[in-house]
């Protein structure tokens, strides 16, 4: 079985957030069912993309 692109690092309602294990930035994804869904970058006060390290697969 292949490890996971992306794993749920919160989940509160329709609030997501999502981390890329291979680069560690982070996506915010709300799913509102009946009006459609939203995905996009978390970034910091600099206008860069939140990462967080702690999720990277180490690829060896």
């Amino acid at each position: 079985m292949a490890d996971k692109r992306f794993v749920t690092s919160y989940e509160r309602g329709a609030i997501n957030i999502l981390t890329d294990t291979k680069t560690g930035v982070q996506y915010l994804f709300v799913n509102a069912l009946s009006n459609g869904c939203a995905l996009t970058v978390l970034v910091d006060k600099s206008g860069k993309p939140m990462v967080d390290e702690s999720t990277i697969a180490y690829t060896g």
